[in-house]
């Protein structure tokens, strides 16, 4: 079986609450990155699996290599998750 795309990954992850791993990482870019990358987005306290890959998203496109090797990290945890 092959790999999700990330678009699969996002309707699965839609209305799934995320696991702590992935939640500690969410809140965690917003602390770390929020001006920088996420300045448009509004941190969810119970974020769900498609939540912290529209994160991770930002995080790539708006960011730099910093900020990608993060959002890597997201969006590995949350294919775990799934």
């Amino acid at each position: 079986m092959g790999q999700r795309s990330f678009e699969q990954l996002k309707e699965l992850g839609a209305g799934r609450t995320a696991p702590d791993g992935v939640v500690s990482l969410y809140h965690q870019a917003f602390q770390d990155f929020g001006s920088q990358s996420l300045w448009s987005r509004q941190a969810s306290e119970h974020p769900t699996i498609a939540q912290a890959l529209i994160v991770s998203d930002c995080l790539r496109r708006e960011g730099n290599q910093i900020t990608r090797s993060f959002a890597a990290q997201i969006e590995e945890a949350c294919r775990a998750a799934l």
